[in-house]
């Protein structure tokens, strides 16, 4: 990663190092535009988080107006603050990194750049008008959309909650555009994959092939398939997608309703909420909704360790049929899974909670530790190793996932479940700390690897900041999610607003890690912008002169990409 000297502030800040916008190719430019989205929205829900961890210190909080202390704001806040986070940064990156890396590795043009465009376009939309809704019209029927609440129009307004179902519906129809664009790409029977089947290329995206080849030197045979039509990281963006569409399916689909709902009392209909069934409903919902968490997040994230272990050490994974298999194997694991969210509803049948809820669930410590086992073997094998921000992004991002995963499984546990499930300690000591440092710090290795090739070799404006960042970033999540979930151990309720102070000293400390991400955000954001310079942040969202939709290659036919 190379640096530059600063060579006067104000010029370092409109022309930056070295960075060309008008050299990228339309490719380049899309990816570069929803990676800015993504860090916009990621201040944003760092902001937002800030605000909550304040509010909840009590009257110690004299830093805040006193709007943010009230209830129907602070729990619109609570309503979209994932939805940003979740959907508004984190999909935007992932989608980002993925639609470059797809035709990197295949050697194939983007299937379109226009509909790239349409997708970070969708979403940044989408994402506005939920953020909106709840910062507006104060729609908070919280983030577990729980039916009836988000069709309740006594407490909440239908303009605000027909705002926010369209916004969370532009950002699920985006992520279809992502999924057709992937797929699309991947089946292209061009390149490298010209005299590829269909069929190869689906065993490959599967993973079956590594699991035959497992079968097969188990039996003694010769290999099923000594070259899968699909690399490892493509086989992991292939099988996450899949999941990603379920997910889109069913949020759409939940969203759908509530519309439908909200359009028959805006008309004056007096329609039944309890037509639909509430535990039928939480149950689909939930399904769909931990496809992200348990599905989506750790596919793709163990295809990216997978990806940066090999381009950071140059070596060949470890364990690469296992690898192919263990994804086959979280496929299906993540679509049984999701029980554990409703281990504590005295509704849901004992038999899904102790299959779905506790057994399967556990599956999940033998996917996600393998994949951790075989990126850190990968390391070890290729030691000597010089520590790169690359790499030491990589290892927070396992460190992470090393925290949070045991963190969320010990909840899939009947009688655990019920008393930690609804506290402070599944929000920050699992989801936050998985979110915040697992899953992005595999994003922002993923960014520092790519950086060159995204930018045409632009250099990097500090990396005295980049160290700074890591540092800050990594301690502060952490000591977020640690302090934070000792508040839940204490008996801290999640989507609860507390007004008297009464978790205030775990509240401080919570407050004092997390300023230090949003610190982080902050130098990482000054750190990018002297590097590509305002010009050049301009110029990213400018159409492309260049319309090749692939990396390194060249185009046999015309691209619609025009950016």
């Amino acid at each position: 990663m190379q640096t530059v000297e600063n060579k006067g502030f104000v010029r370092q800040l409109i022309h930056g190092t070295n960075f060309d916008a008008d050299s990228l190719s339309a490719l380049q430019k899309v990816t570069l535009r929803a990676v800015v989205m993504s860090f916009l929205f990621f201040g944003l829900v760092a902001i937002e988080g800030m605000i909550m961890r304040i509010v909840q210190m009590g009257p110690t909080n004299n830093f805040l107006p006193k709007m943010f202390g009230v209830p129907d704001h602070y729990f619109s806040i609570m309503t979209v603050h994932p939805i940003v986070g979740i959907f508004g940064s984190t999909y935007q990156l992932v989608f980002a990194a993925f639609m470059f890396l797809v035709p990197y590795l295949t050697k194939k043009p983007l299937y379109s750049v226009k509909l790239a465009n349409f997708v970070w376009l969708c979403i940044t939309i989408g994402t506005a008008l939920a953020w909106f809704a709840g910062f507006i019209w104060h729609y908070a029927p919280l983030y577990t959309l729980y039916w009836p609440l988000p069709a309740d129009v006594e407490q909440f307004s239908i303009v605000g909650g027909f705002v926010f179902v369209v916004g969370v519906a532009l950002i699920m129809i985006g992520t279809l555009g992502f999924i057709y664009n992937i797929y699309a790409t991947i089946f292209a029977r061009t390149g490298i994959h010209a005299n590829k089947t269909t069929k190869e290329l689906l065993i490959s995206g599967f993973g079956i092939d590594g699991l035959m080849n497992l079968i097969h030197k188990l039996l003694g045979k010769k290999p099923y398939s000594k070259e899968p039509a699909l690399s490892l990281p493509v086989v992991a963006i292939f099988r996450g997608t899949v999941d990603t569409f379920l997910d889109a399916l069913v949020i759409l689909g939940a969203g759908i309703l509530v519309l439908i709902y909200l359009i028959a009392f805006s008309g004056g209909a007096d329609w039944n909420v309890h037509a639909v069934d509430s535990l039928l409903y939480k149950n689909f919902f939930w399904w769909g909704l931990d496809l992200v968490a348990d599905g989506l997040v750790l596919i793709y994230v163990a295809g990216s360790w997978y990806l940066l272990a090999t381009l950071i050490t140059g070596q060949k994974l470890f364990m690469e049929n296992v690898a192919r298999a263990a994804l086959l194997l979280e496929l299906f694991v993540s679509w049984m899974v999701w029980s554990h969210h409703l281990l504590a509803d005295q509704p849901q049948p004992e038999m899904m909670k102790l299959v779905s809820g506790e057994m399967v669930t556990a599956f999940e410590l033998l996917t996600q530790g393998l994949a951790l086992f075989i990126t850190l073997v990968t390391l070890w094998k290729a030691r000597p190793l010089k520590m790169s921000p690359e790499l030491a992004y990589l290892l927070g991002g396992l460190v992470g996932f090393g925290l949070a995963v045991p963190a969320g499984i010990i909840q899939a546990d009947m009688g655990l479940n019920r008393v930690l499930h609804n506290t402070q300690w599944i929000s920050f000591a699992h989801f936050h700390i998985a979110l915040i440092v697992g899953l992005y710090m595999t994003l922002y290795s993923a960014l520092y690897v790519l950086w060159p090739l995204v930018t045409n070799n632009t250099k990097l404006f500090s990396k005295k900041l980049t160290w700074a960042h890591f540092w800050l970033y990594l301690i502060g999540g952490v000591g977020m999610g640690a302090f934070a979930g000792m508040a839940g151990l204490d008996g801290m309720l999640r989507r609860h607003l507390y007004v008297n102070g009464e978790f205030s000293g775990w509240m401080i400390l919570a407050a004092i890690f997390g300023s230090m991400v949003l610190i982080a955000w902050f130098l990482f954001l000054y750190n990018i912008v002297m590097s590509v310079g305002l010009k050049g942040l301009v110029g990213i969202f400018m159409p492309a002169k260049n319309d090749v939709a692939g990396y390194g290659i060249e185009e046999e036919t015309a691209s619609p990409a025009k950016a």
